[in-house]
């Protein structure tokens, strides 16, 4: 699975202005709602839930980077919001430190295994440093998807 073939063009932002990771988990939502892709009538719902998970289990994977995620039966296609933070957010980050770039994924309940394939393509790219640096530094949505298009492409190298 490529990153294009799920990241939503229209919910890439270079520049988010949460200060928390709740707030930026709802204005990713937002992003997503905004794009056609999640239903307002579920925003309060898949919130509520991709926050119920955070306090399980932190997706801050260290490396300045979090994947919040959500498997949800009202989700009809695999789908990602991208965001950066420029101050960083307190994400209870495994290495302690702040969160700058967010992938927030949302998958159909019923296709584990296209949940599985969208996390591995995500954590594929974030695992090379050289992409985490250009996604924070990303100013535009458009650098953001060339990014994504590169990293489809394993133009970039680890």
């Amino acid at each position: 699975m490529k990153l294009t073939d799920i990241v939503i063009t229209k919910a890439i932002s270079p520049s988010l202005e949460a200060r928390t990771r709740d707030e930026a988990i709802g204005e990713m939502m937002d992003m997503l709602i905004r794009a056609g892709e999640v239903e307002t009538d579920n925003r309060a719902a898949f919130i509520k839930a991709v926050i119920k998970r955070e306090n399980r289990g932190s997706t801050g994977f260290g490396n300045g980077v979090a994947v919040p995620h959500l498997k949800q039966a009202a989700v009809r296609n695999v789908v990602a919001a991208i965001a950066n933070v420029s101050d960083g957010i307190d994400f209870n980050s495994l290495d302690g430190n702040p969160v700058y770039s967010i992938f927030l994924l949302l998958s159909p309940e019923d296709q584990p295994e296209q949940h599985l394939e969208a996390m591995e393509a995500v954590f594929g790219s974030l695992s090379q440093e050289t992409f985490r640096k250009f996604l924070r530094q990303a100013s535009s949505a458009d650098e953001i998807m060339t990014l994504l298009n590169d990293a489809d492409s394993r133009q970039l190298s680890a």
